[in-house]
């Protein structure tokens, strides 16, 4: 059989993944699809527009046959850490085909890449360490290093964000010592983080920016997004009334910055460098989040950096925590969040093989790591009031859907 596996985190599910979707399933003649979808916070340090299980209905409905969670502490990381966990994931399930979308379209390139860093990796990593002394950030960093080291070869542009992704995508399976293939398709239209909606596959950025910075009714943008996308939109205003984004967390993020004591808030996860007075400097004198980002981010701090530091303040994650738990190459559990019957006949047949646990609900373990996936729930739901809403991950079970007729259309 054909398993293709896709890293998403379809924030929302628009045109641009139905391409990448249907393009990826034809490249590698699918016979299963699976989906390792992020959880409630994503890997730019942001809350997702609506719950993962409306985002699940969204894969499935589209013709996703398996959606499975990213956890928290993979899901809200640099590029390498969030793609070793989503692969070592996929490839824990016997996905033996990997599908990403990229600016290159050329998964030569991608291969070639990983093969000429590896030889010279020692060299990369000096370069690396001299410009973050130099006070670049370390996307920054790592750019201006290869580009050195990389001066007038034929390789992969890494300055790209999906090729960044993609690189690291094939980079884990050689890690893994994967028989998994990888396959790239060229990502059409939009820019990843073009913010204008100028045709049809326009960009999840562009899509939120009209939601979320221009407060546009879903009415007014409905030719940008697939029915099923617009369903899950409308229902979850009707349900909630406004859409997650970082300012109806600010408040709790000023409440932690304020109570937390200095020395135990540079014990949270990525606080490095003292950054914990800058914060106390700042936070009293802001009145929102886009005010308090503006206040803080520097050239080696970057928007992204400090979002997902944001993100481990409000989840209280201490740098022992990480430690601890995050080893992505070897993920503690698989958390089914919905699947087809097609789906839930496959992991039937791969389930008694499984080397880790195999879990549907998020009382059928103790984990640290799930309790973590738990809580980042609750979190995000704090602002979204709704009667019974930090029950809601307790009951939860994994959606199942039939495949539909919406899975062929756009």
């Amino acid at each position: 059989m054909n398993i293709l596996g896709i890293v998403v985190e379809y924030n929302p599910f628009h045109y641009g993944h139905f391409h990448h979707l249907k393009a990826s399933q034809k490249k590698t003649d699918a016979d299963i699809t699976v989906a390792v979808m992020s959880g409630s916070l994503l890997q730019r340090g942001e809350p997702a527009l609506i719950d993962k299980w409306k985002r699940t209905k969204m894969a499935l409905t589209s013709g996703v046959d398996l959606v499975i969670e990213l956890p928290y502490i993979y899901s809200t990381q640099k590029a390498e850490i969030f793609s070793d966990g989503a692969v070592s994931l996929l490839n824990t399930l016997e996905v033996n085909h990997l599908c990403f979308g990229s600016e290159s379209g050329d998964i030569t390139s991608f291969v070639n890449t990983v093969n000429a860093i590896e030889v010279r990796e020692g060299e990369l990593d000096t370069l690396l360490k001299e410009n973050m002394k130099a006070g670049y950030s370390y996307p920054k960093a790592f750019s201006v290093a290869f580009r050195t080291l990389f001066q007038g070869e034929e390789i992969l542009d890494l300055t790209k964000p999906n090729n960044i992704l993609g690189y690291h995508y094939v980079k884990a399976i050689k890690k893994l010592s994967s028989s998994m293939q990888a396959h790239t398709i060229l990502r059409e239209k939009a820019g990843y983080h073009q913010k204008e909606l100028t045709n049809q596959i326009a960009s999840a950025t562009a899509i939120r920016n009209e939601i979320i910075q221009k407060g546009k009714p879903l009415d007014q943008i409905d030719h940008f997004l697939p029915e099923t996308t617009l369903h899950e939109l409308q229902t979850h205003m009707e349900e909630i009334g406004s859409f997650a984004h970082w300012e109806l967390y600010f408040p709790f993020l000023q409440y932690r910055i304020l109570t937390e004591p200095t020395e135990s808030l540079g014990k949270i996860y990525e606080c490095e460098e003292g950054l914990e007075y800058r914060l106390k400097k700042h936070i009293n004198q802001c009145s929102s989040f886009q005010e308090f980002m503006e206040s803080v981010k520097t050239k080696r701090y970057t928007w992204t950096r400090l979002q997902r530091l944001f993100v481990h303040i409000l989840m209280n994650t201490p740098k022992s925590f990480m430690e601890e738990h995050c080893h992505p190459l070897s993920p503690p559990y698989i958390r089914v969040l919905g699947m087809s019957s097609e789906g839930r006949n496959y992991l039937s047949s791969v389930k008694n093989s499984l080397p880790i646990p195999l879990i549907t609900r998020a009382g059928e373990s103790n984990h640290p790591v799930l309790a973590k996936d738990t809580l980042a729930s609750h979190i995000h739901s704090l602002p979204l009031v709704k009667k019974d809403s930090l029950l809601k991950e307790y009951k939860a079970i994994p959606i199942q859907l039939e495949k539909n007729k919406l899975a062929d259309r756009k």
